[in-house]
Order: C-alpha cells, then structure tokens, then sequence
C-alpha cells in the first residue's frame, strides 16, 4: 500500500509551534534566549536573487546584524527560516577547512545560529543548527514531526520475550538501565524510569560547533554540541550527546535507528545499530550489529553481534565473530573471538538468559548454552560446553574435558596462577575510565564487597565438597547426610590434614544441567587461597583507613568499623550497593 501523499508547496515550511501559538516566541523557547533578527532590506534581497537564490516569501526570511549576502548562493528558503550572524570567516575542524555561508542547498522553517557553514544539502528542514556548526554534503537533515529522537525506544534487555524491556532516555546511567529490567514488576519504578523517556523534542538538533558531513539520511536526530557526523548512511529517531570536552564521533557508514549515546562514544566503521542505549565513552566499531543493547560506560564493542543484552561499564568483546544475546554482564568482562554466548534456546520460547558476575571471560571460541549464571571472574576455556551451568565460586577456571565426558573446575585459579591479571585489572578500568563527569561510582577493585562475600560463600560449598569427598573415600553413604555435617567434616579435614584434603576426588553438585561429573581440581589449596585472598582484602582497606586517618587510635578504627557485616551486595551499573539499600532507592524513586 502507497504512503505517498500530496499537499500544497507551503507544507514545506511549515511551523514548528503548536496551533495557535506564536511561532517566533516558541523557537526562542527552544532556543533558550530571545532571537534579534530583522527583516531583509530591498537591496539585500536583490542581491540574494542576483546570486541565484529564492524564496517562497523574502518577508519570512529574517537575517541577524551583520548579514553579508554574498555568501548565500544558490539556495531556495521555504517557511520561516532565521540566519544568524553572517560574515566572512573559515571554520576549521576534523582536518576540514570550510567557509562561513549557505550554498547549494533547500532550506526550510530552520533556524540557522551564528557563523555556520550550510554547503550542498538536498533538504534541511525543521533543524535548529548551533553557532559555529558546519553541515556539508548531506542529502537529508530533517525533522519528520513523528519521531520521539530516541527517548523512549523499547531496547528489550536481558531476555528475548521482552519481559525486561527498558525504556531509553539521553542521559540514561548504566544503573538505570539495570534498575529497570532487575525488577520488572516494579510498577511504582517502572513508571518513574519511564517518565524521562516522555520527553519530547519538535525539531532537529546540530548542536554549537558540530559537523555533518557527507552523510546520506539523517532524520529526527539530536547531534549534540561538537559532535562529528562523517560519512554515517543513516541516522534516524537518534540523540547523539556530545560536549566539548568529550566530543561524540559517528562515523563511515553507521546505520544508527532508535537510541540514544553519552557523550564520547565513537560509532564508525560500517556499524549497524537499532535499539540501543550507550553509556559515556563507549566504541562501536568495525562492522559491530548491535540491537536491543545497553552499554555501560567505557565499553568497547566491535566485530561481532550483540543482541538483547545489558552490558556494564568496561565490557570489552573487540575480537572477531563473537556472539553474545539475551545476556546480562556485570562490567569488566572480556569476550574472545569465536564465543558464542546464548547461542540456543533450550525450549520453543525465547525466553533464556545469561547472567555473569564482573569480570566475565570466555575464552576461543566457546560455546554457552541458556540458561547460565556465573560468579565473578569467571574464566572459561575454549569449549563447547552442551548444558546448562550455574557455577557460584568467583575467580575460577572451568574447563570442559571432553576426552573424559566431564567438566573440570578449578576455584581461585587467578589468585593461584594469574595474579598479574587481577593486579592489573586493579587499575587498568580506572586508569581507562575517560568519564568527565563522574556521575555515577563504578567498582573496579576485583576485590571487592561483592567478590569478598562470593568469596565467603564458595569456602562454605568446598567445605561441604569436601566432606562429602572424604565421607565417599571411607565408605560412607553421603546421600542421608545434612549439608552442615558434611560442611562440618570438611572444615576438619582442611585444618588438620589439607594434604590429604588436596588428594581426595572432590565432585561438585548443582553446577552444570547433566548427568556426568563435575570435578572440582585442587581443592583444598583453592580453600587456602581463598582465606588468602580475604586476609588481603581486608588489610588493604584496614590500611586504607588508616591512611585516611593518621591521628586514630585503635580504638578509634574499632569503633568507626563496628557493625553488622553486610552479606548481601547488588552491582547497580557498575556501583554496589548493599541490598537494603538497594531497596530503599527503589522505594524512594517509586515515591516519587
């Protein structure tokens, strides 16, 4: 069926402002400040018809003082358009040297800022262009008077059926996102997150000292100020943030449709994205298909397909023919080339889910199934791994022995065997958080509340392990014990002989969705390393307080520190929070 539609000439420039207003007040509205423009004089019109220009009405033409005509060439005005300041001058940017003035182009009801360079534009329409800004080989600039701008797109994170769907906003933080799709029955928040996305804009944005050039389509989109469009096939119903200190950058051949971007995030390189929300300083780069995505802040994406997922701050999946959907990622993570995250739905609804812990690492080309959870660092080896897995202990290596039709586990493995890494890890996220404004706390230590109370709770599960270890290696039926005795029997063992502990053949139960065994390697020591691994966590923030505190006493430190211990954690976009209080802010915000 044919959308075609036809209409009078004047339809071109139609207004901007609601029936019944007044056109000129609502776009200083807009603009934020009153306008000073004035009426073409007679000779000045001459010579804009002398240089090929025309006009439907000169009288809805207004220019700002000074207005120098003769670098308006060869462009054709419809509705009220209003020109700023106009003198001769050369902008210069992204290597580019342009000349101040309008040429070759169709321009219609905008408002066009101080100093800007309009040159060769099929159809600029509805757009209000900032001071400085250059628009320069482009098919289309328009404002359809239908599109939301990106707030408000659906991105369904986390889960195919859109049971977790978020609304999107500019602005968004990566621990609204979570918020959102966390805690879907939430009506009283859900309804609040959504508020934000009701926001409206009537007209296209080109923000102050930005740059479009050599662009095919671009459609109900905000370009923030300093931004730089080059190249992009497409951008519709998108807001791009952009600031001078963090400039955003889109680039060759993006394919851009209903979301929204922080400010410094880099999108370039043949780059198809739909349904998205990016936090500050995220890359998008090289071919990467992104849809139905939240990105935490100083992400790197690139080479691969993401699809509904939630992504938190520093995730980097940069390698060649990755595959991650309907996943859940809690920051730090590093996906290699060849993984394939989600790749099967385990029943005939789409509705499986990944959810991993910070520091999340698939190795080559490994294969993950719905429904799985990881701990934090969680390390995978290269693998098809064919059911479902839940594995609660952080900072481990599982490796999936086909040879001997078994997965093997290995807790603690990086503080045991790559410590580099995690000292590294330490300050490599925060070194490359290039965020101006910090707005939000993002966790980057991965030792950590979160980790620490992982940490206490895989103890617990290696003591049961083995006990029930040692109980099958005397003979003993294991299946009428309590888990407490079993945990009680392995916490002997382990303080009175860890080297026979180290010997015995130690099974975990509840970690993979089969039949087979899942072999626990190096046990007793992984024990051992985890009470390391919390004796340092301590100590270091013991020391760290008093540091901040060089006059306190002992008494002092024990009494600022006394307390309940908190064991329940929640990362909120990168941020921990303790579970009380994370319910208390979903409280508040559903207040209002």
């Amino acid at each position: 069926m044919s959308r075609e539609k036809k209409t009078t000439a004047a339809a071109l420039g139609r207004d901007w402002a609601p029936q019944g207003a007044d056109e000129r007040a609502f776009r200083d509205g807009l603009a934020g400040r009153p306008s000073h423009h004035r009426l073409l004089e007679r000779a000045e019109i001459d010579a804009l018809e002398r240089n090929g220009n025309r006009a439907d009405r000169w009288d809805r033409v207004l220019v700002s003082q000074p207005f120098d005509p003769a670098l308006v060439r060869n462009c054709e005005f419809h509705g009220l358009v209003r020109i700023g300041r106009l003198a001769p001058g050369v902008l210069e940017r992204d290597g580019l040297s342009v000349p101040v003035g309008l040429t070759a182009s169709r321009i219609a009801a905008c408002d066009l800022g101080d100093g800007v360079a309009v040159h060769n534009v099929g159809h600029l329409s509805r757009c209000r262009i900032g001071d400085g800004a250059i628009v320069q080989n482009v098919g289309e600039l328009l404002a359809t008077g239908e599109g939301t701008f990106g707030q408000g797109a659906v991105l369904e994170l986390g889960n195919e059926n859109g049971r977790r769907a978020v609304a999107a906003f500019d602005g968004m933080l990566p621990a609204d996102a979570h918020l959102a799709a966390r805690w879907p029955d939430d009506e009283a928040l859900q309804a609040r997150l959504r508020e934000p996305a009701g926001r409206r804009e009537v007209c296209a944005v080109v923000g102050p000292g930005a740059m479009v050039r050599n662009c095919r389509t671009i459609r109900d989109a905000i370009l923030g100020p300093h931004a730089i469009v080059r190249g992009a096939d497409r951008l519709e119903n998108v807001t791009i943030a952009s600031t001078a200190e963090q400039p955003a950058l889109v680039g060759e051949g993006a394919d851009l449709s209903d979301g929204v971007a922080s400010p410094g995030c880099r999108i370039i390189q043949g780059v198809k994205a739909e349904r998205f929300a990016l936090g500050e300083n995220v890359s998008l780069l090289r071919g990467a298909r992104v849809a139905h995505v939240a990105v935490g802040d100083n992400s790197t994406i690139a080479c691969c397909e993401v699809l509904h997922s939630l992504l938190l701050p520093a995730h980097e999946q940069h390698h060649n023919n990755s595959f991650l959907i309907a996943a859940t990622v809690l920051g730090q993570s590093n996906i290699a080339a060849g993984a394939t995250l989600g790749s099967n739905h385990n029943s005939r609804a789409p509705d499986g889910e990944l959810l991993a812990g910070r520091g999340f690492w698939p190795g080559l080309c490994v294969s993950v199934k719905h429904c799985c959870r990881f701990a934090s660092y969680v390390l995978l080896a290269k693998g098809d791994y064919p059911a479902e897995l839940d594995v609660p202990l952080p900072f481990s290596l599982l490796s999936n022995n086909a040879s001997a039709d078994r997965l093997e586990l290995m807790p603690a493995y990086w503080w045991m065997y790559n410590m580099y890494a995690l000292a590294r890890n330490a300050w490599k996220y925060a070194a490359r958080d290039r965020r101006v404004e910090k707005r939000q706390h993002i966790e980057t230590d991965p030792l950590a509340p979160d980790t620490a109370e992982e940490i206490f709770a895989a103890m617990a599960l290696l003591e049961k392990w083995i006990g029930a270890a040692a109980a099958r290696a005397a003979g003993r039926n294991v299946q009428g014990a309590s888990d407490a005795a079993l945990a009680e029997e392995g916490r002997k063992l382990l303080a009175a002989d860890p080297a026979a502990a180290e010997k015995l053949d130690v099974l975990a139960d509840g970690v993979e969705n089969s039949r087979r065994a899942v072999v626990v390697l190096k046990a007793a020591r992984a024990h051992a390393a985890y009470r390391q691994m919390l004796h340092h966590y301590a100590m270091k923030n013991l020391l760290a307080w008093m540091a901040d505190n060089p006059r306190a006493r002992l008494s002092d430190m024990t009494s600022a520190l006394a307390g309940a211990r908190q064991t329940r954690w929640v990362n909120l976009g990168g941020q921990l929070l303790t579970e009380p209080d994370a319910d208390s802010l979903r409280a508040d915000l559903g207040a209002g």
